[in-house]
């Protein structure tokens, strides 16, 4: 059961809630008109600290479409924030004004603080470099519907493992399945955490770590990509050393599997060249318009049951 919880990151989460949300994607998928003033009287707070298209927009559409309302923070710059106000007692107004927070920070942890000051459900929409739970849903929703599960595929994970919170997130979900094998690829300085590492010996994933795409790419039914967060690197020198370090290509992507699929949490910069958009096995804006269904999903779970 969903109903009046935070979601803050993936542990938080089990397969069955997982489950859960995509059953009730399915349904709205099918029959949307049906959904449309489910929340009706409900008002969504979205409190966005760092910016956003896809995330903000996307959960902004679908509280409209189940019929309910939103209210938004706007630019932190002509809030109260501006004017010296912490960010608990921000919180504390939101949490008086909706039913829902939907929240975004660079500082990690700031979603759970949130969620420990309201009294309303608190859904973290990304907070520094590790939390992004409501991406990696969209993310395994996407290749069930493309693969017809999880379970069983060999997933490979390109880009910035150290720093990225959707790859972070990603692989964490990943846990709550039967994956195949996962392959981590990345340069030297962007591998995975010691902490991500060690969840998944613990959760008895059979995994690898490369450096280069083309040593797997014949093997692999979904490759996940993401961007270098250049934002979160602590020392700009480490963020120009990898930077442009790989590009997704056609020639790149020879020997791939015919029903490959590429995912990317977007926006990308210049990891997925634009030839690659005109091939079958990309489904980055396939995965983007699938985060409304997937969020009205959560949003009903949690709001309503």
């Amino acid at each position: 059961m969903l109903r009046g919880r935070d979601i803050i990151s993936v542990s938080d989460l089990s397969r069955q809630d997982f489950e859960e949300i995509f059953r009730m994607a399915d349904e709205i998928l099918e029959a949307p008109e049906r959904w449309s003033s489910a929340l009706r009287g409900r008002i969504m707070a979205t409190a966005f600290f760092e910016p956003s298209t896809r995330t903000r927009l996307s959960f902004q559409t679908a509280m409209l479409r189940l019929g309910g309302e939103v209210i938004d923070l706007g630019e932190v710059e002509k809030s109260s924030i501006a004017k010296g106000e912490n960010f608990s007692d921000t919180v504390r107004m939101l949490d008086s004004y909706a039913d829902v927070i939907v929240i975004r920070h660079k500082l990690e942890g700031a979603a759970k603080l949130a969620a420990e000051i309201a009294e309303k459900p608190v859904i973290n929409a990304g907070d520094g470099s590790r939390n992004h739970p409501t991406q990696a849903m969209i993310d395994l929703y996407t290749i069930r519907r493309l693969h017809g599960g999880v379970d069983g595929l060999t997933i490979g994970v390109l880009g910035d493992l150290k720093y990225g919170r959707a790859t972070n997130s990603f692989i964490a979900a990943l846990t709550k399945f039967r994956i195949g094998r996962l392959y981590l690829i990345s340069p030297p300085q962007l591998r995975v955490r010691d902490d991500t590492r060690e969840l998944l010996v613990e959760a008895g994933i059979d995994f690898k770590e490369v450096q280069r795409l083309e040593e797997v790419v014949g093997e692999l039914d979904v490759l996940y990509a993401s961007r270098i967060q250049r934002e979160r690197f602590p020392d700009p020198s480490e963020y120009e050393m990898v930077r442009g370090s790989y590009v997704i290509t056609g020639e790149s992507l020879k020997g791939a599997k015919k029903n490959l699929t590429i995912l990317h949490p977007l926006p990308r910069v210049n990891e997925i060249s634009f030839e690659v958009d005109s091939t079958s096995h990309a489904k980055y804006f396939e995965q983007a318009a699938l985060g409304v269904p997937v969020r009205m999903a959560l949003l009903k779970l949690i709001l309503v049951g």
